[in-house]
């Protein structure tokens, strides 16, 4: 696609996203006047129960599906361009679940944690499960194909949760673990979104500075090498990306899995292979995807919410089997 429909495509995206935010904040359990909607966000009145519901459950819940969406997107974006593995996603290489699993050895053993040290704990755990994966990958200095990061990152991603389920039982902490493992916007804050935007914000920003890198990786390590590319910095970096908008994303959302398998490769069927035009893109789609599930799983079974999580499995489960069956033809072939 060439780089004007690509800026076209991605003010479609722009427009949209800005559509269905301001939908978004309309719907749920009560129903809200436009006018009190405009008042909640211009001239907010503390007397005002509406205004509480949007300023304080709304607007934050609209802004950290944005967030959450365009995180997990883009990391799912990078892990395949630098594994050359369509179906890379930080859920299915146990980033998430690493996460997930070092928040509730904390519930479990800390008391009274802050958002800093729940984000800190958080990029611990994602980082200690990457660590794992690419150790058992690499193991006797086997080549790390495609297959045998998934295959890992699989297993270590079950080895985690299962290790979550079993201490939030134990430990009596499963309402707080619960919240982390279903994937749920629900109970977003603006004291959560001040930590946690900053440094995703960062992470989004230096994608897009790598993508050009991540693009030429993405050819094969020996023709970046060729190319005159750090391949091992490249990599290096694109990781740390991944462990920012990784943990963020599990901070504010939960496990929600999926998301970085779905968007990219939506995305490249429009813009192409090339990451400079996927890895943007991918930051607006994302956030698109996730705020519409977020809009279904709260009104498909009113008053009660459905985690979003479960949204993007279901939509999930079938592309994923698509994506792996469409490889393996071309493979075959």
């Amino acid at each position: 696609m060439k780089n004007s429909n690509t800026l076209l495509f991605l003010l479609i995206g722009c427009t949209t996203l800005i559509i269905i935010s301001i939908i978004s904040i309309f719907l749920g359990a009560a129903q809200m006047p436009p006018q009190d909607v405009y008042n909640a966000i211009f001239n907010f009145d503390p007397t005002n129960t509406y205004h509480h519901v949007i300023r304080e459950l709304r607007l934050p819940r609209v802004i950290a599906a944005i967030f959450v969406g365009a995180s997990l997107s883009v990391s799912g974006a990078i892990m395949q361009g630098i594994t050359k593995n369509p179906i890379a996603d930080s859920g299915l290489l146990g980033i998430n679940a690493g996460a997930a699993f070092a928040l509730a050895l904390s519930f479990a053993f800390l008391n009274n944690l802050s958002y800093s040290l729940i984000i800190i704990i958080s990029f611990l755990g994602a980082a200690f499960s990457t660590a794992i994966v690419y150790l058992v990958t690499s193991y006797n200095r086997a080549k790390v194909s495609p297959v045998r990061l998934v295959l890992a990152g699989l297993t270590v991603s079950i080895f985690f949760s299962s290790l979550s389920q079993a201490i939030s039982i134990h430990f009596n902490v499963g309402q707080n673990v619960m919240f982390w493992t279903v994937g749920t916007l629900a109970g977003s804050n603006f004291t959560q979104l001040r930590i946690v935007v900053p440094w995703v914000s960062l992470a989004l920003i230096l994608s897009i500075v790598l993508s050009h890198s991540i693009s030429v990786l993405s050819l094969g390590e020996e023709v970046a090498k060729g190319l005159g590319l750090k391949v091992e910095l490249v990599r290096a970096l694109s990781l740390i990306v991944v462990l920012i908008l990784s943990g963020g994303a599990v901070v504010v959302g939960g496990t929600i899995s999926f998301v970085g398998v779905i968007t990219p490769h939506i995305v490249s069927y429009f813009v192409g292979s090339d990451y400079r035009k996927i890895i943007p893109c991918s930051i607006v789609y994302g956030a698109i995807f996730m705020v519409i599930a977020d809009i279904i799983a709260r009104m498909i079974n009113i008053p009660h919410e459905t985690p979003v999580g479960l949204i993007f499995s279901i939509i999930g489960v079938p592309f994923f089997l698509y994506i792996s069956r469409k490889e393996r033809r071309m493979i075959d072939a």
